[in-house]
């Protein structure tokens, strides 16, 4: 068996290593923490067999393989997340040993140090806007013997739909515009992310935010209440709330 390589889960700052002691990381590997000065790297033991470049090109496509990867990968998060300031590491983020993290730490010590900074007392929320489900194309009927104004009553209602698919489509885009600066007032920062596909939020009313806010643990329930206090006129919209996770949209490493 080749040497394994070091997966990194997160990068945190003023984590007692001993809080870890007995957790695991991937297959069962006990987590352990490589250290410097007063950052801490979470990792653990893999195979590079399975997770070595080669082999996660055909991994990443296995769509059960990579959940149950970022299962874990996120349990160590939150593990980590609730005893120190962290920053959560990329999804296989893989270093040749601890040595190779330790020069990584040493190395990126400004940015790292800046990123936590930025995180510190603080978690994300998302918030996403769906639109409501856009009308129906009018079909088309069959003309009535000796009618000749069928054809252009089924264009007339072909008109006014596609108008009010318009207009309802507008009508979302204003509301989501508006709940994402308004939370993002309660907020030390905000980012839009891309809309998700249907096949991933399973609902067939187009989303028309993706949004994550960063916001104080002690502002937390200031900020449930704003969001509980955004007008969604008539249903045109309707919004999912989710949080708090630690910071993945405001502190993710890039692989150093």
């Amino acid at each position: 068996m080749s040497e394994p390589g070091a997966y990194l889960f997160a990068v945190a700052r003023g984590l007692d290593p001993a809080v870890l002691a007995g957790s695991e990381g991937l297959r069962s590997a006990p987590l352990r923490v490589v250290e410097d000065g007063d950052l801490q790297a979470v990792v653990c033991d893999v195979d590079l067999t399975e997770f070595g470049e080669a082999a996660l090109t055909a991994h990443l496509e296995d769509l059960a393989w990579v959940e149950e990867v970022a299962r874990r990968h996120n349990d160590v998060v939150w593990q980590t997340a609730q005893q120190a300031t962290t920053a959560p590491a990329r999804l296989v983020t893989i270093f040749a040993g601890d040595a190779s993290v330790a020069r990584m730490l040493a190395d990126h010590r400004t940015h790292l140090a800046a990123s936590l900074d930025a995180v510190d007392g603080c978690q994300e929320w998302s918030l996403k806007v769906y639109a409501a489900p856009a009308p129906a194309e009018p079909a088309p009927t069959a003309p009535a013997a000796g009618s000749s104004g069928s054809g252009a009553a089924y264009l007339q209602r072909k008109k006014q739909a596609a108008e009010q698919r318009r207009h309802s489509g507008e009508q979302a885009a204003q509301l989501a515009e508006a709940a994402y600066r308004t939370l993002g007032e309660h907020a030390v920062a905000a980012r839009r992310l891309a809309p998700q596909d249907p096949r991933l939020t399973g609902r067939r009313e187009p989303m028309v935010l993706n949004a994550a806010f960063l916001v104080p643990v002690s502002d937390a329930e200031d900020f449930q209440a704003a969001v509980s206090g955004l007008d969604f006129r008539g249903g045109v919209v309707t919004a999912e709330l989710a949080g708090p996770w630690p910071a993945y949209s405001f502190a993710t490493l890039e692989r150093a």
